[in-house]
């Protein structure tokens, strides 16, 4: 038992990636950069996917959410590491560490089960072509969008259920760049080793729950992509590919932190930048390099917005507003 005069604790210390001064600025650079370019990148698929009528079909409808998911898994906490890049001692209020809490496993946990949903559309469309129109129908688009917020929800509720009433007394400095859950856990004043299991266990049934249907689906298809002839399925191996690529860079570092017992916080701190950061800003390359009607569609967008007359008309129109 702990003594009832020790203080609540009201804010967490960050300790970010870091101790080096030296080093904040340009890391406060690069991870401005590569936040600037997860923006425009993911935010340019939703914008190709919606003005494209050709791209108004059940996968891209998913692409666009899993790049609006990968906007937010970016967002919950990289303006804050990039903010305290700039000051010498990172804060963050209490309440504000479990937003944090509830943001990231809202995030994460959607994001495993929209790529469930991308999984099956892709079953849907190679096993049983002649059925998918009539299958992957609006309704279904939307039930196995709105599936992956609501999975997520419950999941980040069940995580924060953990932490919320746990006694705050004591060491207040987390050893991330955000308020990681296991982390924060175990600086609790009271013994949580129950808890932190239940921790693993709940991330971890969801994680390996989902990487396991996944693992199914892919096997099935590619099953299926094999008994046909090269010239038919090309199409679909290029997508194939690019799909199972963003499932082993998503599931790869969740699955090694929350799984993986013996992982030490320089490990921890590395993998949770790789998803924070690198997957959302790999995602879109994956999906458009690849990806012969996207690349048409974003020249064709191009096009229609980078015209000379277009161009030339904006720039006199500021130009005469500036003036006036």
């Amino acid at each position: 038992m702990y003594e009832t005069n020790h203080s609540r604790v009201t804010e967490f210390v960050l300790l970010g990636l870091s101790s080096s001064q030296e080093l904040q600025p340009l890391l406060f650079l690069i991870f401005s950069l590569l936040y600037l370019a997860i923006l425009l990148g993911n935010f340019l698929i939703i914008l190709t996917v919606t003005s494209d009528s050709r791209l108004h079909t059940p996968m891209y409808f998913l692409l666009a959410n899993l790049s609006f998911i990968d906007i937010c898994v970016a967002s919950f906490a990289t303006p804050k590491m990039i903010a305290d890049f700039l000051v010498e001692r990172k804060t963050i209020s209490f309440e504000a560490c479990l937003a944090q809490i509830f943001f990231v496993h809202l995030f994460a946990g959607g994001e495993m089960v929209l790529l469930v949903s991308m999984a099956y559309d892709r079953y849907v469309a190679i096993c049983k072509p002649l059925h998918y129109t009539t299958i992957m129908n609006w309704r279904v688009c939307i039930t196995l969008v709105l599936i992956p917020w609501c999975v997520g929800f419950i999941h980040t509720t069940s995580q924060l259920a953990f932490t919320v009433n746990l006694p705050f007394c004591g060491p207040n400095q987390v050893d991330s760049f955000f308020c990681d859950l296991p982390l924060v856990t175990k600086l609790a004043c009271t013994d949580t080793y129950v808890i932190s299991l239940l921790i693993v266990a709940d991330s971890g049934l969801l994680s390996l729950s989902s990487f396991l249907l996944l693992v199914v689906s892919y096997t099935v298809i590619l099953i299926t992509v094999r008994s046909h002839s090269s010239a038919s399925t090309a199409k679909a191996r290029s997508t194939l590919t690019a799909h199972i690529t963003v499932v082993i860079l998503f599931f790869g570092p969740c699955i090694f932190i929350y799984v993986w017992p013996f992982s030490g916080y320089w490990a921890d701190k590395v993998l949770a930048v790789f998803y924070t950061i690198f997957t959302p800003i790999l995602n879109p390359v994956i999906y458009t390099l690849r990806n012969k009607e996207m690349k048409a569609a974003m020249s064709k967008l191009k096009s229609r917005y980078l015209k000379s007359g277009r161009v030339s008309a904006v720039i006199r129109n500021v130009l005469f507003l500036e003036t006036k």
